[in-house]
């Protein structure tokens, strides 16, 4: 097997094909914008397929639920996990109801360093870790094999996701009976940026602050939960000084440039009402067009209940949350990425060539 895909466009990165390989000839490596794609040892490779045999792009029907989901809006009871979540803190609710059960749960985490990848929690405090949005795509390392071990020992575990990661934990686990402890919530995925270009941009900010990073926050709600607030208040903090400072470049360049996104972003297979996963959440933007006394400026949770399973972790978790069931064309209008996938501006080349040729602080330079 010479390569899992064909084009880039055709690779999400979830990591199944690596995760799958008995004969381990498949690591992930990153590419010159910074997005890891499975690297084939030739050497090690017997050519069985199985790599992309599971892939989730390639997939017969992705992995996808054929049924309609039911939509509800939700807003967690407690004003301090409001305070602490993206939106309306409806993964905290999801996830206590795993840790009741002294189950385990795997979501995106910072490292020391602040990069992006997928940790295991088993506290509320590992947990909590994890309810923070994070605009970069995560490493998944290990993460579909430590999860099928921890089921293995009877575990219930919840995974959360993009979609495309969710549909990889799919393949990767195929018709295994485990799947019956095995719970997966996905997001409503925007699109997924460089994670070179988040590291660059870490450095910048150390460079002009003169000191280390040691905190850093996406979507804060310092300004409230909103959608035109959704795309800016990234806080950071360094050990040179106390005081949080704001800055919006990343949200520039990944919003407004759009240059930064993985191509396969552009032909996403995720992007409709049919999900991969049993819950699926997000932020329930627009809820003050159609119900106001719903608006909360601490944040209103988007929550689609896709399976009988998914339904049955929605009811042990409802207690914690307000909740209605909503029509889904409310989320159909006001989610763009339930109908098409983002689009790629035409000149996203260009930007690529002027961060190889100019570097960074020239191509962050040109959005000021």
């Amino acid at each position: 097997m010479k390569s899992v895909y064909l084009k880039k466009e055709d690779c999400c990165g979830c990591s199944a094909c690596y995760s799958v390989c008995a004969m381990q000839a498949i690591t992930m490596k990153p590419d010159e914008e910074g997005f890891f794609y499975p690297k084939i040892d030739q050497i090690h490779c017997v050519d069985c397929g199985r790599c992309t045999e599971i892939c989730p792009v390639t997939h017969k029907d992705n992995y996808k639920k054929s049924g309609t989901p039911h939509f509800y809006v939700a807003r967690h009871k407690s004003q301090e996990v409001l305070w602490q979540s993206t939106s309306g803190g409806a993964f905290t609710a999801i996830s206590d109801a795993i840790l009741r059960q002294d189950g385990v749960i795997y979501g995106a985490d910072y490292d020391e360093g602040f990069h992006v990848l997928h940790q295991r929690a088993k506290t509320p405090e590992q947990r909590d870790r994890m309810r923070i949005s994070k605009y970069v795509q995560s490493d998944m390392g290990d993460t579909y094999a430590h999860i099928n071990a921890d089921l293995q020992e009877g575990l219930i575990v919840l995974f959360t996701g993009t979609p495309c990661q969710a549909a990889g934990l799919r393949g990767f686990m195929g018709n295994s009976p485990l799947m019956d402890r095995l719970y997966i919530c996905d997001l409503i995925c925007h699109s997924i940026p460089s994670p070179l270009i988040w590291e660059e941009y870490k450095q910048l900010l150390e460079r002009e602050n003169c000191g280390k990073l040691v905190s850093v926050q996406f979507r804060s709600k310092r300004d409230g939960w909103s959608r035109a607030n959704s795309n800016k208040g990234f806080l950071f903090i360094t050990d040179k000084s106390p005081e949080i400072r704001e800055d919006d470049r990343f949200y520039q360049l990944f919003f407004k440039v759009g240059a930064i996104t993985r191509p396969s972003c552009s032909q996403c297979r995720f992007t409709d009402i049919h999900r991969v996963s049993d819950l699926t959440i997000a932020d329930y933007f627009g809820i003050e067009k159609y119900s106001p006394e719903w608006f909360d400026p601490l944040g209103v949770s988007l929550i689609l209940v896709n399976s009988p399973k998914g339904a049955d972790l929605f009811d042990q978790c409802r207690q914690e949350l307000l909740v209605e069931e909503r029509p889904k064309e409310e989320s159909l209008n006001e989610q763009k990425r339930l109908r098409e996938p983002t689009q790629i501006p035409e000149n996203r080349s260009l930007f690529w060539e002027d961060y190889r040729r100019f570097g960074f602080e020239y191509v962050i330079g040109k959005i000021e």
